[in-house]
């Protein structure tokens, strides 16, 4: 899950693995594998950096598990 914020400064977050693209035109528009299209705040730059950040940690807290009984 990513934080973003609406145009308004609302924060929420969105589910990053239902990312089907990004785009600014020229507000950045998140379109969700549901259809679902989501004004936010943040640049495509952004998006992509907080994605990135979220599947980092993701992979860290997966690399801290082997070897171990879960």
């Amino acid at each position: 899950m990513i934080r973003v914020k609406r145009l308004n400064n609302k924060e929420f977050v969105v589910n990053s693995e239902l990312i089907l693209f990004v785009e600014a035109t020229p507000d950045t528009v998140i379109t969700l594998t549901t259809g679902q299209k989501i004004v936010v705040a943040e640049s495509i730059d952004d998006i992509i950096n907080k994605v990135i950040d979220y599947k980092a940690r993701i992979y860290a807290v997966g690399r801290s598990y082997e070897g171990r009984e879960v």
